[in-house]
């Protein structure tokens, strides 16, 4: 089932903001994050609203799709007069790749007119590698994009099929290769640790596949059984183990040995790049609580403090947009208090740290330091491996 929305408050029909919120525009950076909530087919996994063919009827097709996420474009360009330059779009999914690649181009014209984009923006999609041909990727390197992110999981076959990842795995170094070709600036590659089933010697051949295609930048984040999933339903029945807290924890420190030793080095706690220019700079900016417009069914935004998600559903979303309203749900208005707890939260977990006169009680750091979870440098709380391990804790001990 598609991930459910928070309550959050009523957002007004026109999607206008406090007036406290829009004179914060200027004051950080401006981020759009662009959802296409369509896949070839649901990963039994995953919890992010999307959609396959079958699962939608009229109203919500994929190709009327852009046209419809620019009317919110333009919408979010009446309602925040003044914005400056967008600075990192990132295109998500779903599978953004299984549109035609002339329409994520439009969508990202349509940010560009109605924005303006930074000279150096970084303009990112999410694709299968099975979604991709050599013209395709060509087309959106020509169009603006300057990063990729391929979906790559694992490069184990029995582990593709347990999180029903239908690509072939030879297929990952031909995608990574025909986007070189193309000209992408950098390349990602998204892997999944901890799938049931696999054993440190897979995931040891799914990490040291991936290096083989010598990408700039790799996330690797824990299998998480969220509910109202295939998989929680497997792992509640007995057909499936659930992931080991221990299995993970040796999962996470191959991974971090084996990038450092090709010379990818971690800046989030779950990212490694290979330089500062290799980083995810749209991450960094939700990380470090800038702004970000969310255009597509179930997006999240961003301003001022104020954060607002969509309606989920394509078709709900289509009809908003086409009666002149904005596809608002709902949205909070966070106070200085929830926005600094949610600083601790994110950039505790950076390698660059978390800053210390944001912390409610600097006391709480020492104990911290003590138990080797974390190092101070300069004005700055820093990880350590073994905080890396426990960062939730860590943060849980800082705002106790």
């Amino acid at each position: 089932m598609p991930s459910t929305l928070p309550d959050g408050d009523p957002a007004p029909r026109d999607g206008s903001l406090p007036a406290a919120a829009l004179a914060e525009l200027d004051r950080a950076r401006l981020g759009a994050y662009l959802h296409v909530p369509y896949c070839s087919v649901r990963c039994g996994y995953c919890d992010f609203n999307t959609y396959t063919a079958t699962e939608l009827g009229g109203g919500a097709s994929q190709a009327s799709y852009a046209g419809t996420a620019i009317a919110e474009v333009d919408l979010l360009a009446r309602l925040l007069p003044g914005a400056p330059a967008v600075e990192t779009v990132f295109f998500g999914g779903g599978t953004p790749t299984l549109l035609p690649s002339g329409d994520l181009v439009a969508m990202l014209g349509a940010v560009r007119d109605r924005f303006g984009l930074a000279p150096d923006a970084e303009v990112t999609t999410e694709a299968n590698p099975d979604s991709v041909t050599p013209e395709s990727l060509a087309e959106l390197r020509a169009g603006g994009f300057t990063r990729i992110s391929f979906g790559m999981q694992s490069a184990v076959p029995a582990v593709l099929a347990v999180l029903d990842r239908t690509h072939d795995p030879e297929r990952v170094p031909r995608a990574v290769a025909w986007a070189r070709e193309a000209g992408f600036e950098q390349v990602s590659l998204d892997l999944i640790y901890g799938t049931p089933g696999e054993s440190l010697a897979d995931w040891r051949t799914s990490v040291e596949a991936a290096l083989a295609c010598a990408p700039d930048h790799v996330s690797a984040y824990s299998l998480i059984v969220e509910e109202g999933t295939a998989l929680a339903r497997q792992v509640r029945s007995g057909v499936l183990p659930a992931p080991d807290e221990d299995d993970l924890a040796d999962k996470y420190q191959l991974v971090d040995e084996l990038l450092a030793a090709a010379g990818l080095g971690w800046y989030e706690v779950s990212n490694w790049s290979r330089d500062r220019e290799s980083r995810c700079r749209h991450n960094e900016l939700y990380w470090t609580s800038q702004h970000w417009l969310g255009v597509g069914p179930g997006a999240h935004a961003h301003v001022g403090g104020v954060r607002w998600w969509n309606v989920k559903h394509p078709t709900a979303y289509g009809q908003r947009l086409a009666a002149g309203e904005s596809p608002a749900h709902a949205r909070e208005v966070l106070d200085e208090e929830t926005r600094r707890v949610e600083r601790v939260l994110l950039e505790v977990r950076l390698r660059d740290g978390l800053p210390l006169d944001v912390l409610p009680d600097p006391s709480r750091v020492d104990p911290v330091v003590a138990d080797g979870l974390a190092e101070v440098a300069g004005d700055r709380l820093v990880l350590t491996l073994r905080g890396r391990l426990l960062a939730d804790a860590v943060v849980r001990d800082l705002l106790a």
